[in-house]
């Protein structure tokens, strides 16, 4: 069994606790997730299973979209409702000053970590130091905010629909707009609809199941390797290239010359695939489809980063 499920995460859990849950419903070993939800966050978490677990670090560069409502006038030490109060401030401001703030936010803009967060510092989670008392202020990061849509406000309660790129902290996000408008802000609701091409339409809910559910559920909406990257180009190959790759043969010319690879350029991923549709390798390109000549015949073409056995 090899693919990736799409579970939709109720809060209170940790993505740790459902990985392990799979992992025993299916008694299987080899299992991760592709990004990190809080606890108190609802929603996509794309669970690879076994040879799966080889596409986690593609899923790295994902952009993510959030469903968000924050708390003006209240701050807490985690930047969110399950941390400790430690200011609260009548939230005197007006709808336009709340929308033009909040859409201040969009564009590429420097964000800090929140203290209780699993970004490291020297081999440990910050979240681990702020336990133990030691203060460190984490360094502040580029991430790119692509839009916001605001949905409500109900003060003290402003509900918005947020994408952005990796690493983004929609706590943070709520904090710092919570100081932009002078009265200070917590996230309160979190649901993450939106991961990469993972959305929550496909996201099954295992809640209230007994094993033999689950895992009927989860065998039911297994999403096949091949189609896990969609974005990439897909270079179908026989059972005798795929097994020169396998064993470590770099793709020349040999074998993307008969292929439409007109728009490939340097640097691009791509997929090679069995016919039958099993996921052979990914393969990073080393030359545009304009360099691809007789000279690159014994290799030189593309570079094989992940070999899957399925």
């Amino acid at each position: 069994m090899n693919g990736t499920v799409i579970v939709d995460k109720p809060a209170g859990r940790t993505s740790f606790d459902i990985v392990h849950d799979i992992r025993n419903v299916l008694n299987i070993k080899k299992i991760g997730h592709t990004g990190t939800l809080d606890p108190l966050t609802t929603g996509v978490l794309p669970v690879c299973i076994n040879e799966a677990t080889k596409l986690i670090q593609f899923f790295a560069e994902d952009d993510k979209e959030y469903r968000a409502t924050m708390l003006l006038g209240v701050e807490t030490d985690t930047l969110d409702m399950e941390g400790k109060v430690v200011a609260r401030k009548l939230p005197d401001v007006t709808v336009d000053e709340i929308e033009d703030v909040i859409q201040s936010f969009t564009g590429a803009i420097e964000q800090r970590a929140p203290r209780y967060s699993a970004i490291k510092f020297k081999g440990k989670p910050l979240y681990k130091w702020t336990r133990e008392g030691v203060d460190i202020t984490p360094p502040l990061r580029t991430i790119e905010i692509y839009g916001i849509i605001i949905e409500d406000i109900a003060l003290p309660y402003v509900s918005f629909v947020v994408s952005c790129s990796k690493g983004t902290y929609i706590r943070s996000l709520c904090a710092d707009i919570g100081n932009r408008l002078g009265c200070g802000a917590c996230l309160y609701r979190l649901r993450r609809v939106k991961s990469g091409y993972f959305r929550e339409e496909s996201a099954i809910t295992l809640e209230g199941l007994n094993k033999e559910e689950k895992k009927q559920s989860i065998m039911e909406n297994l999403i096949p390797m091949a189609e896990m990257l969609p974005q990439l180009r897909s270079i179908i190959v026989d059972a005798e290239i795929a097994g020169k790759i396998k064993n470590g043969y770099q793709p020349g010319i040999d074998v993307l010359k008969s292929y439409n690879t007109d728009t490939l350029a340097e640097g691009d991923l791509v997929k090679f695939v069995l016919e039958g549709n099993h996921i052979v390798a990914i393969a990073r390109m080393l030359c545009s489809s304009e360099e691809i000549t007789p000279s690159r015949a014994d290799g030189g073409v593309a570079k094989i980063l992940r070999v899957f056995n399925n």
